[in-house]
Protein backbone atom coordinates (compact mmCIF):
# COMPACT_ATOMS: atom_id res chain seq x y z
CA UNK A 1 0.00 0.00 0.00
CA UNK A 2 1.29 3.42 -0.95
CA UNK A 3 1.02 5.80 1.97
CA UNK A 4 0.56 9.53 1.47
CA UNK A 5 2.01 12.31 3.59
CA UNK A 6 -1.42 13.81 4.28
CA UNK A 7 -1.73 12.28 7.74
CA UNK A 8 1.55 13.83 8.82
CA UNK A 9 0.48 17.19 7.40
CA UNK A 10 -2.57 16.92 9.67
CA UNK A 11 -0.33 16.15 12.65
CA UNK A 12 1.79 19.18 11.79
CA UNK A 13 -1.26 21.44 11.73
CA UNK A 14 -2.53 20.33 15.13
CA UNK A 15 1.04 20.47 16.47
CA UNK A 16 1.14 24.18 15.58
CA UNK A 17 -2.31 24.76 17.05
CA UNK A 18 -1.15 23.16 20.30
CA UNK A 19 2.02 25.27 20.22
CA UNK A 20 -0.03 28.47 19.93
CA UNK A 21 -2.34 27.18 22.66
CA UNK A 22 0.55 26.92 25.10
CA UNK A 23 2.19 30.18 24.11
CA UNK A 24 -1.05 32.00 24.90
CA UNK A 25 -1.66 30.32 28.24
CA UNK A 26 1.93 30.68 29.47
CA UNK A 27 2.25 34.44 28.95
CA UNK A 28 0.70 35.32 32.32
CA UNK A 29 3.02 32.97 34.23
CA UNK A 30 6.08 34.54 32.63
CA UNK A 31 4.87 38.07 33.30
CA UNK A 32 3.58 37.45 36.84
CA UNK A 33 6.42 39.36 38.62
CA UNK A 34 6.03 42.34 36.25
CA UNK A 35 2.23 42.51 36.44
CA UNK A 36 2.28 41.83 40.19
CA UNK A 37 4.57 44.82 40.76
CA UNK A 38 2.61 47.00 38.35
CA UNK A 39 -0.90 46.18 39.60
CA UNK A 40 -0.21 45.13 43.20
CA UNK A 41 -1.49 41.53 43.10
CA UNK A 42 -1.08 39.27 46.14
CA UNK A 43 -0.19 35.58 45.80
CA UNK A 44 -3.81 34.71 46.54
CA UNK A 45 -5.02 37.13 43.83
CA UNK A 46 -2.86 35.37 41.27
CA UNK A 47 -4.17 32.00 42.43
CA UNK A 48 -7.75 33.20 41.95
CA UNK A 49 -6.95 34.51 38.44
CA UNK A 50 -5.51 31.13 37.49
CA UNK A 51 -8.58 29.47 39.05
CA UNK A 52 -10.84 31.55 36.77
CA UNK A 53 -9.01 30.08 33.79
CA UNK A 54 -9.37 26.55 35.13
CA UNK A 55 -13.08 26.84 35.91
CA UNK A 56 -13.80 28.23 32.44
CA UNK A 57 -11.55 25.54 30.94
CA UNK A 58 -13.62 22.85 32.64
CA UNK A 59 -16.89 24.37 31.45
CA UNK A 60 -15.42 24.72 27.98
CA UNK A 61 -14.47 21.05 27.93
CA UNK A 62 -18.10 20.05 28.39
CA UNK A 63 -19.24 22.43 25.64
CA UNK A 64 -16.38 21.86 23.21
CA UNK A 65 -16.45 18.08 23.27
CA UNK A 66 -20.12 17.93 22.24
CA UNK A 67 -19.66 20.83 19.80
CA UNK A 68 -16.85 18.98 18.03
CA UNK A 69 -18.82 15.77 17.78
CA UNK A 70 -21.75 17.66 16.24
CA UNK A 71 -19.99 20.25 14.04
CA UNK A 72 -16.96 18.19 13.07
CA UNK A 73 -13.28 18.86 13.52
CA UNK A 74 -12.77 21.59 10.93
CA UNK A 75 -15.42 24.07 12.05
CA UNK A 76 -15.27 23.19 15.76
CA UNK A 77 -11.49 23.61 15.96
CA UNK A 78 -11.71 26.99 14.22
CA UNK A 79 -14.33 28.33 16.62
CA UNK A 80 -12.27 27.27 19.64
CA UNK A 81 -9.10 28.99 18.42
CA UNK A 82 -10.88 32.22 17.50
CA UNK A 83 -12.40 32.42 20.99
CA UNK A 84 -9.14 31.78 22.82
CA UNK A 85 -7.19 34.21 20.62
CA UNK A 86 -9.68 36.97 21.44
CA UNK A 87 -9.35 36.07 25.14
CA UNK A 88 -5.56 36.26 24.94
CA UNK A 89 -5.66 39.73 23.44
CA UNK A 90 -8.25 40.90 25.98
CA UNK A 91 -5.60 40.71 28.74
CA UNK A 92 -3.99 43.84 27.32
CA UNK A 93 -7.15 45.89 27.93
CA UNK A 94 -7.74 45.15 31.64
CA UNK A 95 -6.11 46.27 34.89
CA UNK A 96 -8.03 44.80 37.83
CA UNK A 97 -7.92 41.30 39.30
CA UNK A 98 -11.53 40.89 38.20
CA UNK A 99 -10.68 42.01 34.67
CA UNK A 100 -7.82 39.55 34.41
CA UNK A 101 -10.06 36.82 35.77
CA UNK A 102 -12.61 37.58 33.03
CA UNK A 103 -9.92 37.57 30.32
CA UNK A 104 -8.55 34.27 31.64
CA UNK A 105 -12.08 32.84 31.57
CA UNK A 106 -12.53 33.68 27.88
CA UNK A 107 -9.09 32.21 27.16
CA UNK A 108 -9.99 29.06 29.08
CA UNK A 109 -13.32 28.59 27.29
CA UNK A 110 -11.60 28.65 23.91
CA UNK A 111 -8.47 26.71 24.83
CA UNK A 112 -10.64 23.88 26.14
CA UNK A 113 -11.36 22.95 22.52
CA UNK A 114 -7.79 22.20 21.52
CA UNK A 115 -7.24 18.74 22.95
CA UNK A 116 -10.70 17.27 22.27
CA UNK A 117 -10.35 18.50 18.67
CA UNK A 118 -6.79 17.23 18.29
CA UNK A 119 -7.56 13.79 19.75
CA UNK A 120 -10.65 13.54 17.55
CA UNK A 121 -8.61 14.38 14.44
CA UNK A 122 -6.02 11.75 15.36
CA UNK A 123 -8.76 9.13 15.85
CA UNK A 124 -10.16 10.01 12.41
CA UNK A 125 -6.81 9.91 10.61
CA UNK A 126 -4.81 7.12 12.33
CA UNK A 127 -5.35 3.43 13.13
CA UNK A 128 -5.03 2.46 16.79
CA UNK A 129 -1.50 1.13 16.46
CA UNK A 130 -0.23 4.56 15.34
CA UNK A 131 -2.30 6.84 17.57
CA UNK A 132 -0.02 7.00 20.64
CA UNK A 133 2.94 8.06 18.50
CA UNK A 134 0.90 10.63 16.54
CA UNK A 135 -0.58 11.93 19.80
CA UNK A 136 2.90 12.29 21.27
CA UNK A 137 3.98 14.29 18.22
CA UNK A 138 1.13 16.80 18.32
CA UNK A 139 1.23 16.96 22.13
CA UNK A 140 4.89 17.98 21.94
CA UNK A 141 3.50 21.30 20.74
CA UNK A 142 2.67 22.02 24.37
CA UNK A 143 6.31 22.01 25.25
CA UNK A 144 7.48 23.73 22.09
CA UNK A 145 5.01 26.48 22.92
CA UNK A 146 6.37 26.59 26.45
CA UNK A 147 9.92 26.84 25.06
CA UNK A 148 9.11 29.56 22.52
CA UNK A 149 6.98 31.62 24.89
CA UNK A 150 9.82 32.81 27.20
CA UNK A 151 11.85 33.92 24.19
CA UNK A 152 9.17 35.93 22.40
CA UNK A 153 7.43 37.20 25.54
CA UNK A 154 10.72 38.44 26.99
CA UNK A 155 11.67 40.18 23.74
CA UNK A 156 8.26 41.83 23.32
CA UNK A 157 8.00 42.88 26.98
CA UNK A 158 11.45 44.43 27.14
CA UNK A 159 10.86 46.29 23.87
CA UNK A 160 7.22 47.42 24.11
CA UNK A 161 5.86 46.40 27.54
CA UNK A 162 3.88 43.48 28.90
CA UNK A 163 0.54 44.44 27.33
CA UNK A 164 1.93 44.01 23.82
CA UNK A 165 3.05 40.49 24.73
CA UNK A 166 -0.62 39.51 25.08
CA UNK A 167 -1.65 41.27 21.85
CA UNK A 168 1.04 39.83 19.57
CA UNK A 169 0.82 36.26 20.87
CA UNK A 170 -2.97 36.43 20.60
CA UNK A 171 -2.71 37.19 16.87
CA UNK A 172 -1.00 33.85 16.18
CA UNK A 173 -4.26 31.92 16.51
CA UNK A 174 -5.94 33.87 13.72
CA UNK A 175 -3.04 33.05 11.38
CA UNK A 176 -3.49 29.35 12.18
CA UNK A 177 -7.23 29.42 11.43
CA UNK A 178 -6.54 30.73 7.93
CA UNK A 179 -4.04 27.90 7.28
CA UNK A 180 -6.46 25.30 8.72
CA UNK A 181 -9.27 26.33 6.35
CA UNK A 182 -6.96 26.39 3.34
CA UNK A 183 -5.35 23.00 3.98
CA UNK A 184 -7.55 20.68 6.05
CA UNK A 185 -10.04 18.15 4.63
CA UNK A 186 -11.37 15.00 6.29
CA UNK A 187 -9.95 11.65 5.06
CA UNK A 188 -13.10 10.83 3.05
CA UNK A 189 -13.10 14.22 1.31
CA UNK A 190 -9.36 14.59 0.76
CA UNK A 191 -8.42 13.88 -2.89
CA UNK A 192 -4.89 12.86 -1.85
CA UNK A 193 -6.20 9.91 0.18
CA UNK A 194 -6.77 6.84 -1.99
CA UNK A 195 -8.79 3.74 -1.15
CA UNK A 196 -5.78 1.84 0.17
CA UNK A 197 -4.78 4.69 2.47
CA UNK A 198 -8.34 5.03 3.73
CA UNK A 199 -8.45 1.28 4.41
CA UNK A 200 -5.21 1.60 6.39
CA UNK A 201 -6.62 4.48 8.45
CA UNK A 202 -9.79 2.49 9.20
CA UNK A 203 -7.80 -0.72 9.86
CA UNK A 204 -9.78 -2.48 7.14
CA UNK A 205 -8.69 -4.86 4.36
CA UNK A 206 -7.39 -3.06 1.29
CA UNK A 207 -10.62 -3.66 -0.66
CA UNK A 208 -12.82 -1.14 1.11
CA UNK A 209 -15.67 -1.51 -1.41
CA UNK A 210 -16.24 -5.23 -0.84
CA UNK A 211 -19.55 -6.34 0.73
CA UNK A 212 -17.62 -7.82 3.66
CA UNK A 213 -15.99 -4.47 4.36
CA UNK A 214 -18.51 -1.57 4.40
CA UNK A 215 -17.28 1.97 4.90
CA UNK A 216 -16.80 2.72 8.59
CA UNK A 217 -19.59 5.11 9.67
CA UNK A 218 -17.78 6.47 12.73
CA UNK A 219 -16.70 9.79 11.29
CA UNK A 220 -18.56 13.12 11.31
CA UNK A 221 -18.62 13.40 7.52
CA UNK A 222 -20.59 10.19 6.98
CA UNK A 223 -24.38 10.69 6.77
CA UNK A 224 -24.95 7.81 9.20
CA UNK A 225 -22.76 9.45 11.84
CA UNK A 226 -25.52 11.35 13.66
CA UNK A 227 -27.60 8.19 13.86
CA UNK A 228 -24.80 6.42 15.70
CA UNK A 229 -24.15 9.19 18.23
CA UNK A 230 -24.05 8.19 21.89
CA UNK A 231 -25.74 10.22 24.67
CA UNK A 232 -23.54 11.34 27.54
CA UNK A 233 -25.57 9.31 30.03
CA UNK A 234 -24.28 6.18 28.30
CA UNK A 235 -20.69 7.23 28.98
CA UNK A 236 -21.40 7.54 32.70
CA UNK A 237 -22.70 3.99 32.90
CA UNK A 238 -19.14 2.72 32.61
CA UNK A 239 -16.54 2.77 35.38
CA UNK A 240 -13.81 3.61 32.85
CA UNK A 241 -15.32 7.09 32.48
CA UNK A 242 -15.05 7.83 36.20
CA UNK A 243 -11.56 6.35 36.50
CA UNK A 244 -10.13 8.32 33.58
CA UNK A 245 -11.81 11.49 34.82
CA UNK A 246 -10.41 11.03 38.34
CA UNK A 247 -6.92 10.20 37.07
CA UNK A 248 -6.94 13.51 35.21
CA UNK A 249 -8.19 15.23 38.40
CA UNK A 250 -5.13 14.16 40.40
CA UNK A 251 -2.47 14.81 37.74
CA UNK A 252 -3.40 17.69 35.43
CA UNK A 253 -2.98 20.31 38.13
CA UNK A 254 0.70 19.37 38.44
CA UNK A 255 1.31 20.46 34.85
CA UNK A 256 -0.60 23.68 35.41
CA UNK A 257 1.55 24.30 38.47
CA UNK A 258 4.73 23.92 36.40
CA UNK A 259 3.34 26.18 33.71
CA UNK A 260 2.05 29.02 35.89
CA UNK A 261 4.45 28.95 38.85
CA UNK A 262 7.87 27.73 37.64
CA UNK A 263 9.08 31.22 36.58
CA UNK A 264 7.93 32.60 39.95
CA UNK A 265 9.57 29.71 41.84
CA UNK A 266 12.90 30.29 40.09
CA UNK A 267 12.63 34.03 40.69
CA UNK A 268 11.82 33.79 44.40
CA UNK A 269 14.08 30.88 45.40
CA UNK A 270 17.04 31.32 43.04
CA UNK A 271 16.89 35.02 42.13
CA UNK A 272 16.30 34.40 38.42
CA UNK A 273 14.81 37.42 36.58
CA UNK A 274 12.81 37.42 33.33
CA UNK A 275 15.88 37.43 31.05
CA UNK A 276 17.71 34.76 33.04
CA UNK A 277 14.58 32.57 33.18
CA UNK A 278 14.70 31.90 29.45
CA UNK A 279 17.47 29.25 29.47
CA UNK A 280 16.16 27.23 32.46
CA UNK A 281 12.66 27.20 30.96
CA UNK A 282 13.99 26.15 27.56
CA UNK A 283 15.79 23.21 29.22
CA UNK A 284 12.73 22.22 31.27
CA UNK A 285 10.31 22.27 28.36
CA UNK A 286 12.75 20.70 25.89
CA UNK A 287 12.93 17.76 28.28
CA UNK A 288 9.16 17.64 28.50
CA UNK A 289 8.86 17.62 24.71
CA UNK A 290 11.15 14.61 24.53
CA UNK A 291 9.02 12.88 27.15
CA UNK A 292 5.85 13.52 25.17
CA UNK A 293 7.21 11.95 22.00
CA UNK A 294 9.05 9.13 23.75
CA UNK A 295 6.06 8.27 25.94
CA UNK A 296 4.00 7.49 22.86
CA UNK A 297 6.93 5.68 21.27
CA UNK A 298 7.49 3.40 24.28
CA UNK A 299 3.83 2.42 24.30
CA UNK A 300 3.87 1.69 20.57
CA UNK A 301 7.04 -0.38 20.91
CA UNK A 302 5.42 -2.60 23.53
CA UNK A 303 2.58 -3.26 21.08
CA UNK A 304 5.02 -4.06 18.28
CA UNK A 305 6.70 -6.56 20.63
CA UNK A 306 3.40 -8.41 20.84
CA UNK A 307 2.15 -7.09 24.17
CA UNK A 308 -1.47 -6.10 24.62
CA UNK A 309 -2.61 -2.49 24.37
CA UNK A 310 -3.61 -2.71 28.04
CA UNK A 311 -0.11 -3.78 29.06
CA UNK A 312 1.57 -1.22 26.80
CA UNK A 313 -0.34 1.82 28.03
CA UNK A 314 -0.30 0.97 31.74
CA UNK A 315 3.34 -0.17 31.89
CA UNK A 316 4.48 2.98 30.11
CA UNK A 317 2.52 5.13 32.57
CA UNK A 318 4.07 3.30 35.55
CA UNK A 319 7.63 3.62 34.24
CA UNK A 320 7.29 7.36 33.80
CA UNK A 321 5.39 7.85 37.07
CA UNK A 322 8.43 6.59 38.96
CA UNK A 323 10.56 9.34 37.41
CA UNK A 324 8.54 12.13 39.03
CA UNK A 325 9.23 11.03 42.62
CA UNK A 326 12.48 13.08 42.96
CA UNK A 327 10.35 16.24 42.65
CA UNK A 328 9.87 16.07 46.43
CA UNK A 329 13.50 17.13 46.94
CA UNK A 330 13.40 20.28 44.76
CA UNK A 331 12.73 22.88 47.53
CA UNK A 332 15.79 21.67 49.46
CA UNK A 333 18.29 21.80 46.57
CA UNK A 334 20.33 24.99 46.14
CA UNK A 335 21.96 24.21 42.79
CA UNK A 336 19.65 25.71 40.19
CA UNK A 337 20.70 23.33 37.40
CA UNK A 338 19.90 20.25 39.46
CA UNK A 339 16.53 21.83 40.23
CA UNK A 340 15.99 22.52 36.53
CA UNK A 341 16.85 18.91 35.65
CA UNK A 342 14.44 17.43 38.21
CA UNK A 343 11.60 19.74 37.20
CA UNK A 344 12.36 18.95 33.55
CA UNK A 345 12.19 15.24 34.33
CA UNK A 346 8.81 15.75 36.01
CA UNK A 347 7.41 17.77 33.09
CA UNK A 348 8.71 15.06 30.75
CA UNK A 349 6.82 12.51 32.82
CA UNK A 350 3.61 14.49 32.53
CA UNK A 351 3.86 14.71 28.76
CA UNK A 352 4.53 10.97 28.48
CA UNK A 353 1.49 10.42 30.71
CA UNK A 354 -0.63 12.78 28.57
CA UNK A 355 0.32 11.02 25.32
CA UNK A 356 -0.92 7.74 26.76
CA UNK A 357 -4.04 8.95 28.59
CA UNK A 358 -5.30 10.73 25.44
CA UNK A 359 -4.68 7.54 23.50
CA UNK A 360 -6.44 5.41 26.13
CA UNK A 361 -9.59 7.45 25.46
CA UNK A 362 -9.50 6.50 21.79
CA UNK A 363 -8.65 2.89 22.74
CA UNK A 364 -11.64 2.53 25.05
CA UNK A 365 -14.31 4.65 23.31
CA UNK A 366 -15.59 4.56 19.71
CA UNK A 367 -14.67 7.44 17.42
CA UNK A 368 -18.04 9.16 17.51
CA UNK A 369 -17.66 9.92 21.24
CA UNK A 370 -13.89 10.51 21.44
CA UNK A 371 -14.38 14.29 21.39
CA UNK A 372 -17.05 14.17 24.09
CA UNK A 373 -15.10 11.75 26.29
CA UNK A 374 -11.89 13.74 25.97
CA UNK A 375 -13.85 16.81 27.01
CA UNK A 376 -15.49 15.05 29.96
CA UNK A 377 -12.21 13.59 31.20
CA UNK A 378 -10.57 16.98 30.84
CA UNK A 379 -13.20 18.43 33.15
CA UNK A 380 -11.64 16.31 35.88
CA UNK A 381 -8.27 17.88 35.10
CA UNK A 382 -9.75 21.37 34.99
CA UNK A 383 -11.55 20.96 38.32
CA UNK A 384 -8.38 19.62 39.91
CA UNK A 385 -6.45 22.52 38.39
CA UNK A 386 -8.96 25.09 39.61
CA UNK A 387 -8.90 23.80 43.18
CA UNK A 388 -5.12 23.42 43.15
CA UNK A 389 -4.54 26.94 41.78
CA UNK A 390 -6.35 28.53 44.70
CA UNK A 391 -4.68 26.05 47.06
CA UNK A 392 -1.20 26.86 45.74
CA UNK A 393 -1.84 30.61 46.00
CA UNK A 394 -3.10 30.32 49.57
CA UNK A 395 -0.26 28.00 50.67
CA UNK A 396 2.30 30.45 49.30
CA UNK A 397 0.46 33.34 50.96
CA UNK A 398 0.44 31.55 54.33
CA UNK A 399 3.83 29.81 54.37
CA UNK A 400 5.99 31.48 51.73
CA UNK A 401 7.29 28.00 50.86
CA UNK A 402 6.86 25.62 47.92
CA UNK A 403 7.82 22.50 49.95
CA UNK A 404 4.29 21.19 50.60
CA UNK A 405 3.27 21.70 46.99
CA UNK A 406 6.23 19.77 45.57
CA UNK A 407 5.72 16.96 48.08
CA UNK A 408 2.10 16.41 47.00
CA UNK A 409 2.88 16.77 43.30
CA UNK A 410 5.57 14.07 43.42
CA UNK A 411 3.07 11.29 44.29
CA UNK A 412 0.19 12.05 41.94
CA UNK A 413 1.25 9.96 38.95
CA UNK A 414 1.66 6.79 40.99
CA UNK A 415 -1.86 7.37 42.33
CA UNK A 416 -3.17 7.86 38.77
CA UNK A 417 -1.52 4.62 37.63
CA UNK A 418 -3.17 2.71 40.48
CA UNK A 419 -6.57 4.09 39.46
CA UNK A 420 -6.11 3.09 35.82
CA UNK A 421 -4.64 -0.30 36.71
CA UNK A 422 -7.60 -1.13 38.95
CA UNK A 423 -10.57 0.31 37.08
CA UNK A 424 -9.78 0.64 33.36
CA UNK A 425 -9.50 -2.51 31.24
CA UNK A 426 -8.24 -1.13 27.94
CA UNK A 427 -10.59 -2.57 25.36
CA UNK A 428 -13.23 -0.75 23.38
CA UNK A 429 -16.65 -0.32 24.95
CA UNK A 430 -19.57 -1.30 22.74
CA UNK A 431 -22.45 1.18 22.79
CA UNK A 432 -25.93 0.62 21.43
CA UNK A 433 -26.63 3.09 18.64
CA UNK A 434 -29.33 5.62 19.48
CA UNK A 435 -32.37 5.60 17.23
Amino acid sequence: MKKTNVRWTVVTLIFFATTVNYIDRQVIGLLKPYIQDDLGWTEADYGYIVTAFQVAYGIGMLVCGRMLDRLGSKLGYSIAIIVWSLGAMLHAAVRSVTGFGAARAVLGLGEAGNFPAAVKVIAEWFPKRDRAYATGLFNSGTTIGAIIAPIIVTAITLEWGWRWAFIITGLLGFIWVVAWWLIYKSPEKNPKVNAAELAYIREQPENPESPENPVNPDNPDNPEYQESSVPWRELFRHRQTYAILFSRFVTDWVWWFFLFWTPDFLNKTHGVDLKATVLPLIIIYTMSSIGGIYGGHVSSQFIKMGRSIDFARKTTILLFALLVLPLNAVPYIHNIWIVVFIIGLATSTHQAWASNIFTIVSDVYPKQVVGSMTGISSVGGAVGGALASSFVGLILEWTGSYATIFMIASTMYILAWLILKTFVPIRQIEFLKSE
